[in-house]
């Protein structure tokens, strides 16, 4: 055994953003030897959802709030690796029919693409941010975040979770919805918490027959009612009991009014929507039977960070979601791994040519493997089923837009190139995956024979958008000649040329 010291690892700086329906909050932290170090931190109450008009759109006014506070943000960022920063919308950002408007002007000021997750997918971030945030805590626990516009529910044990939902109530939209007026009374706040009530029956029995043994709380509406309840004296810090919380709900309604909500350990900012979400946290705790919640400091920017050190490594969550739909399809496994193989023997050799990527590698390898699931469907135009499965799925690492590009290579994979699919997809990320799709359809003409091993002993030229393909005389058979007539004419119908030798 070397007696020689470890050489420490390389510290990361890392940077999340998170883009939520209240609140957007930065977090810098340094990664080393699996620990983050807290190097910036910053919230500023944009108020998103509150800033959607009668037609579900965006007003000028929340979007220059929202600017404003990425423009404050991005200073921050300077000394952060592109591939080290993401940025997450969540549930206003999914609502809104205006949203690619604030996206776009968002890109622009901050230099770095914009993800919008899916209610699922903003659970388990949560989920992976609470629990190393509570590390030395064992057992199954139930993680509540009440949001702005959603509320996540988590069961899970460990770092695995295995309950994930998100519900369509939150502390902004509750405000506008039984609070418009300002008013508050007993009849509008139960009417929040029966509303609140109906949601969680979906729930509720599947949740409760999982169990858990540790309740615990994250997130602004939450932390805001464990620093009241402390500061009025009724338990301990970062504790939230069923008394002091009805007790709590008792002062709300007393005040009358959202412009008179003001109490010790209430941040003036977070007034006028706390008595929404308290209605909502008092729902819970009726629904699940509950007498106590701890208040956790780790939540979504934290789950980001930590998902971010696991990408592109074998903890990567979209390389489990990208096997877990292949066993769920009944994924033909040889064939699979044949196209992916040809698919990135075809990438590697035009690499430096078409400028492209490690991540659009990554990406083509796991189109290659889906390519088939639509088969679970129909034989019949299983390329658009696929597509389709791809898209709408809960694919837990995936956000919507990574998802979208993943179900056009496969909608591209067979037959006519699909423009229109292409044209959905953002602007910066369509020449790409134009390319990246003519290398799969390519892997899977190659395979089309289904043969034991893959066909990787082809040469393969790009020139513009020209590509030429040279393939051993042996593999020259009338099937294969017949199947590259056919590609080179799909190819030319939209302007691209394919080349080959015959």
């Amino acid at each position: 055994m070397s007696g020689k010291p470890t050489a420490p690892e390389t510290t990361r700086r890392l940077a999340a953003i998170d883009l939520g329906s209240n609140s957007f909050h930065l977090l810098v932290a340094n990664y080393q030897d699996g620990r983050l170090q807290v190097v910036a931190k910053m919230g500023e109450k944009v108020q998103l959802a509150a800033g959607l008009d009668a037609d579900e759109n965006f007003t000028p006014a929340a979007m220059e709030r929202a600017l404003g506070c990425l423009e404050r943000f991005a200073p921050f960022l300077a000394e952060v690796a592109p591939g080290d920063l993401r940025i997450v919308g969540t549930n206003a950002l999914r609502a809104a029919h205006n949203a690619h408007a604030l996206i776009e002007r968002a890109e622009a000021l901050i230099g770095h693409p914009i993800e919008i997750i899916g209610g699922r997918e903003e659970a388990r971030l949560i989920y992976l941010g609470a629990a190393h945030a509570l590390a030395e805590v064992h057992g199954r626990r139930l993680i509540v975040d009440i949001g702005g516009g959603s509320t996540e529910f988590i069961i899970g044990e460990d770092f695995e979770p295995q309950a994930l939902e998100s519900l369509h109530m939150g502390c902004v939209a509750y405000t506008g919805a039984f609070f418009a007026n300002g008013d508050i009374s007993e009849k509008r706040f139960r009417r929040a918490e029966m509303a609140a009530l109906s949601e969680l029956a979906n729930i509720q029995n599947g949740y409760r027959r999982l169990g858990w043994q540790d309740p615990i709380g994250s997130s602004g509406t939450i932390k805001a009612a464990a620093a009241v309840i402390a500061a009025n004296g009724e338990g301990d810090a970062g504790v939230i009991e069923r008394d002091a919380l009805l007790a709590l709900r008792k002062r709300l309604i007393n005040c009358g009014h959202l412009d008179k909500v003001a109490m010790e350990g209430l941040k003036e900012d977070r007034a006028r929507v706390f008595p929404a979400g308290i209605a909502i946290l008092c729902a819970v705790f009726e629904a699940f039977d509950l007498e106590r919640m701890r208040y956790s400091d780790g939540a979504l920017r934290e789950g980001v960070l930590y998902d971010l050190v696991g990408r592109n490594t074998p903890e990567d969550s979209r390389r489990h979601s990208v096997e877990q739909m292949m066993r769920r399809y009944s994924v033909d496994l040889t064939h699979a791994d044949n196209v992916e193989r040809s698919a990135l023997h075809a990438f590697d050799q035009v690499r430096k040519a078409w400028g492209l990527n490690a991540e659009q590698r990554l990406f083509l390898a796991w189109a290659a493997r889906l390519c088939e699931i639509g088969l679970a469907i129909s034989h019949s135009q299983f390329h658009r089923h696929g597509a389709y499965l791809l898209e709408y799925s809960d694919m837990p690492g995936f956000s919507r837009p990574e998802q979208q590009a993943l179900a056009f290579l496969v909608r591209a994979h067979r037959r006519k190139f699909p423009h229109k699919e292409l044209e959905a997809l953002p602007e910066a990320t369509r020449p790409a995956y134009a390319r990246l799709a003519r290398l799969l359809r390519l892997a899977v003409l190659l395979n089309h024979s289904r043969p034991e091993q893959a066909v990787d002993d082809f040469q393969l030229d790009a020139q513009g958008e020209t590509l030429t393909l040279t393939l051993p005389a042996a593999r020259l058979h009338p099937l294969v000649l017949n199947d590259l007539e056919e590609e080179a004419s799909y190819q030319r119908s939209v302007g691209l040329t394919l080349r080959y030798n015959e």
